[in-house]
């Protein structure tokens, strides 16, 4: 499987994730993203989202482990993966990019646009990539 993750650049941006070289993908709370976050397996790739003013995709990378209970949750129901960093994109893809394509009108990011975790489909994923990459 694919992935997106949102983060703001302000909190942590992908170049301070890139300097940690891992880092563990907590904090989410919504269901149906913590729904995506448990359907993650070590070896999918992810792209890494900047919310806020830059709303784009700005880099890969990929699951590292499998998702397992978040120890800060006393609750037990939020969990949590490990993510390292693949690569950044040569030029983010942005959200008007994504949105001025009629094939993803049915994409997460364009209709859940609070959604952090989100499924991207092997046509999407092949679409920013190739915009991203050059």
């Amino acid at each position: 499987m694919k992935w997106l993750v949102k983060e703001e650049p302000a909190n942590y941006p992908f170049s301070q994730f890139v300097k940690d070289g891992r880092t563990v993908w907590s904090g989410v709370r919504n269901p149906v993203a913590q729904k995506n976050l448990r359907a993650m397996k070590p070896g999918d790739r992810v792209f890494y989202y900047h919310t806020g003013s830059e709303k784009a995709v700005v880099g890969i990378a990929k699951v590292a482990s499998a998702p397992r209970p978040d120890p800060a949750d006393e609750d037990g129901k939020l969990h949590v993966v490990d993510l390292v960093p693949d690569k950044a994109l040569k030029q983010p893809v942005t959200l008007a990019e994504v949105k001025a394509v009629k094939e993803f009108a049915d994409f997460p990011l364009v209709r859940l646009p609070r959604l952090s975790v989100m499924p991207v489909t092997d046509e999407q994923w092949a679409w920013i990539e190739k915009r991203g990459l050059g």
